[in-house]
């Protein structure tokens, strides 16, 4: 590769840096100033790269860099997400508490994909929604991306809608402890399936109370253990539909096309995580690089995305969204009622 190939992205991925630096810097003055960033830097990226694309169409000058931003570097940080995931936390939780809560994220993601379909949603734009609804929120739906190959349309509306509902939630979840009468253990077990990011469970738990936040915390981090099994069972899925489309095909289909070369990594880090054997010092440089890169790709995705096509399906996309969450608390106060006792 020449020097000059290696330069032709420089000028895209600068610009999407360039709204990243930004995103993150108004997410600061977020936490600065009201405590806790409402709205996320990943978010705020995305809406930057949104008006940016809106006001101008960037030339051939910059989309190299902003198609390499968009892929190479979100399929980096998914790798370097595995870090943060460590298997240990299912010992803590206990066989009967892991299987509730993998069988909530099941149901809770069949709920939700139904529903977008009913509402005739794309089915790439519907696995999206289910899965940033059932797991953990806008990391879910950015790791889920490449692996079914969505659109920059889809993601951004799935993680714009799914952002401000999940500030809803946060805001109003402390309602239901005295409502439904609610311990403190059974409230943090229904924040920890309903809330979709870590920040936002201590969020809607600590204002009720400590216990609140640490069975929260748990069950939270449990539930993102689901998002591998998700992204595996979903490459195999579209590996095998490539498959069957490509049958009779010369060569046939590469491993590579089956299983992505980023869920092999985020598998290998999250199981060199769990067995130990990442410092503590490499993973205080590890996660917060994860999260810059994302916040670069998704400023990349703002940049590519076509604000008439989101239009389009916003109103179904809301819908979708609201009645996923309503479907996922309601599956959740079930398992809340049978094994409430158990953190109660």
């Amino acid at each position: 590769m020449t020097a000059s190939s290696w330069a032709r992205p420089l000028p895209g991925v600068a610009l999407c840096a360039t709204i990243a630096a930004t995103a993150l810097a108004l997410q600061w003055v977020e936490k600065r100033w009201a405590g806790r960033p409402y709205v996320e830097a990943i978010v705020i990226a995305i809406l930057i790269g949104v008006a940016v694309r809106t006001a101008w169409t960037p030339g051939s000058r910059w989309t190299p860099g902003i198609a390499f931003s968009a892929k190479l570097l979100l399929e980096i940080a998914i790798v370097l997400l595995g870090a943060s995931i460590s298997a240990h936390m299912v010992w803590q939780a206990g066989p009967w508490l892991m299987v509730g809560i993998a069988a909530v994220v099941a149901l809770a993601l069949a709920a939700s994909y139904g529903i977008g379909r009913a509402l005739r949603l794309p089915r790439r734009l519907a696995i999206l929604i289910a899965c940033g609804n059932s797991i953990c929120g806008n990391s879910a739906i950015v790791a889920v991306a490449p692996v079914i190959g969505a659109k920059s349309e889809d993601i951004a509306a799935s993680i714009a809608f799914t952002a401000v509902l999940g500030v809803v939630v946060v805001l109003t979840l402390p309602l239901l402890a005295p409502l439904l009468d609610l311990s403190l253990g059974q409230y943090g077990m229904l924040a920890g399936l309903t809330v979709y990011a870590v920040p936002q469970v201590l969020a809607a738990t600590l204002p009720v109370g400590f216990a609140s936040a640490q069975v929260g915390t748990l069950v939270k981090l449990v539930r993102v253990l689901m998002l591998g099994p998700v992204i595996v069972g979903l490459s195999l899925a579209v590996g095998r539909a490539r498959r069957e489309g490509e049958a009779g095909g010369e060569g046939g289909v590469k491993a590579a096309q089956i299983v992505p070369w980023f869920i092999v990594g985020f598998l290998a880090m999250t199981t060199l995580r769990s067995l130990g054997l990442i410092p503590d010092a490499v993973l205080d440089v590890l996660v917060p690089t994860a999260t810059v890169l994302t916040v670069i790709a998704m400023a990349a995705l703002g940049l590519a995305v076509d604000l008439r096509v989101i239009r389009q399906v916003g109103g179904r996309v809301t819908l979708t969204v609201t009645l996923s969450l309503v479907a996922l608390l309601g599956i959740s106060l079930v398992l809340v009622a049978l094994m409430g006792h158990r953190v109660g």
